[in-house]
Protein backbone atom coordinates (compact mmCIF):
# COMPACT_ATOMS: atom_id res chain seq x y z
CA UNK A 1 0.00 0.00 0.00
CA UNK A 2 1.37 3.43 -0.91
CA UNK A 3 1.92 6.12 1.69
CA UNK A 4 -0.83 8.21 0.09
CA UNK A 5 -3.38 5.38 0.37
CA UNK A 6 -2.33 4.76 3.97
CA UNK A 7 -2.91 8.42 4.85
CA UNK A 8 -6.28 8.47 3.08
CA UNK A 9 -7.35 5.35 4.97
CA UNK A 10 -6.25 6.93 8.24
CA UNK A 11 -8.40 10.00 7.56
CA UNK A 12 -11.38 7.78 6.74
CA UNK A 13 -10.82 5.70 9.86
CA UNK A 14 -10.76 8.83 12.03
CA UNK A 15 -13.93 10.03 10.29
CA UNK A 16 -15.56 6.68 11.06
CA UNK A 17 -14.57 7.08 14.71
CA UNK A 18 -16.24 10.49 14.82
CA UNK A 19 -19.38 9.18 13.13
CA UNK A 20 -19.49 6.20 15.47
CA UNK A 21 -19.07 8.49 18.47
CA UNK A 22 -21.92 10.68 17.22
CA UNK A 23 -24.28 7.74 16.74
CA UNK A 24 -23.47 6.04 20.04
CA UNK A 25 -23.73 9.30 21.96
CA UNK A 26 -27.10 10.16 20.41
CA UNK A 27 -28.40 6.68 21.13
CA UNK A 28 -27.33 6.63 24.77
CA UNK A 29 -27.18 10.32 25.76
CA UNK A 30 -29.51 12.13 23.34
CA UNK A 31 -29.38 15.36 25.31
CA UNK A 32 -25.71 15.77 24.26
CA UNK A 33 -26.83 17.27 20.97
CA UNK A 34 -23.85 19.63 20.78
CA UNK A 35 -21.38 16.76 21.06
CA UNK A 36 -23.21 14.72 18.44
CA UNK A 37 -23.36 17.53 15.89
CA UNK A 38 -19.72 18.45 16.56
CA UNK A 39 -18.65 14.90 15.71
CA UNK A 40 -20.79 14.92 12.56
CA UNK A 41 -19.03 18.08 11.39
CA UNK A 42 -15.68 16.49 12.16
CA UNK A 43 -16.67 13.37 10.24
CA UNK A 44 -17.34 15.36 7.09
CA UNK A 45 -14.24 17.51 7.53
CA UNK A 46 -12.02 14.42 7.70
CA UNK A 47 -13.75 12.78 4.73
CA UNK A 48 -13.28 15.91 2.62
CA UNK A 49 -9.61 16.06 3.59
CA UNK A 50 -9.20 12.40 2.64
CA UNK A 51 -10.71 13.16 -0.75
CA UNK A 52 -8.49 16.21 -1.22
CA UNK A 53 -5.45 14.03 -0.58
CA UNK A 54 -6.82 11.48 -3.05
CA UNK A 55 -7.15 14.26 -5.65
CA UNK A 56 -3.65 15.62 -4.86
CA UNK A 57 -5.03 19.00 -3.79
CA UNK A 58 -3.22 20.81 -0.99
CA UNK A 59 -5.32 22.45 1.71
CA UNK A 60 -4.73 24.69 4.71
CA UNK A 61 -5.69 23.81 8.27
CA UNK A 62 -9.36 24.70 8.60
CA UNK A 63 -12.74 23.52 9.79
CA UNK A 64 -14.45 25.31 6.88
CA UNK A 65 -16.32 22.61 4.98
CA UNK A 66 -17.42 24.92 2.17
CA UNK A 67 -13.80 25.98 1.59
CA UNK A 68 -12.80 22.31 1.37
CA UNK A 69 -15.57 21.58 -1.15
CA UNK A 70 -14.52 24.64 -3.15
CA UNK A 71 -11.01 23.19 -3.36
CA UNK A 72 -12.39 19.83 -4.46
CA UNK A 73 -14.41 21.58 -7.18
CA UNK A 74 -11.13 22.20 -9.02
CA UNK A 75 -11.27 18.53 -10.03
CA UNK A 76 -14.73 17.23 -9.09
CA UNK A 77 -18.13 18.83 -8.73
CA UNK A 78 -20.43 18.48 -5.74
CA UNK A 79 -24.11 19.24 -6.14
CA UNK A 80 -25.66 22.27 -4.48
CA UNK A 81 -27.33 19.80 -2.12
CA UNK A 82 -23.94 18.82 -0.67
CA UNK A 83 -22.89 22.47 -0.40
CA UNK A 84 -26.06 23.12 1.60
CA UNK A 85 -25.38 20.13 3.86
CA UNK A 86 -21.79 21.24 4.40
CA UNK A 87 -22.94 24.75 5.23
CA UNK A 88 -25.42 23.34 7.76
CA UNK A 89 -22.74 21.20 9.42
CA UNK A 90 -20.11 23.93 9.39
CA UNK A 91 -21.79 25.77 12.27
CA UNK A 92 -21.10 22.81 14.53
CA UNK A 93 -17.31 23.06 14.23
CA UNK A 94 -16.89 25.64 16.95
CA UNK A 95 -20.11 27.41 17.89
CA UNK A 96 -21.67 24.49 19.78
CA UNK A 97 -18.51 23.70 21.71
CA UNK A 98 -18.44 26.60 24.15
CA UNK A 99 -20.70 28.11 26.81
CA UNK A 100 -22.83 31.10 25.97
CA UNK A 101 -23.47 29.92 22.45
CA UNK A 102 -26.86 30.79 21.08
CA UNK A 103 -27.32 27.63 19.05
CA UNK A 104 -30.32 25.68 20.31
CA UNK A 105 -30.36 22.26 18.72
CA UNK A 106 -33.48 20.23 18.07
CA UNK A 107 -33.67 16.47 17.56
CA UNK A 108 -34.22 17.10 13.84
CA UNK A 109 -30.94 19.06 13.65
CA UNK A 110 -29.09 16.14 15.22
CA UNK A 111 -30.77 13.55 13.02
CA UNK A 112 -30.05 15.66 9.93
CA UNK A 113 -26.40 16.04 10.98
CA UNK A 114 -25.98 12.28 11.37
CA UNK A 115 -27.74 11.64 8.06
CA UNK A 116 -25.61 14.20 6.23
CA UNK A 117 -22.40 12.74 7.66
CA UNK A 118 -23.50 9.29 6.48
CA UNK A 119 -24.28 10.66 3.00
CA UNK A 120 -20.88 12.33 2.72
CA UNK A 121 -19.20 9.12 3.83
CA UNK A 122 -21.02 7.10 1.17
CA UNK A 123 -20.33 9.65 -1.57
CA UNK A 124 -16.64 10.11 -0.81
CA UNK A 125 -15.75 6.49 -0.16
CA UNK A 126 -17.44 5.52 -3.44
CA UNK A 127 -15.34 8.13 -5.26
CA UNK A 128 -12.11 6.91 -3.65
CA UNK A 129 -12.67 3.17 -4.04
Amino acid sequence: MTKKITIINQWIEKADHDLGTAKITYLHIPEYKDTVTFHCQRTVEKLLKAYLIFLDIEFRFTHDLVYLIDLISQKDQFTNEFYDKASFLQDFAVEVRYPDDTVELKDKDVEDAIGYAEQFRKLITEKII
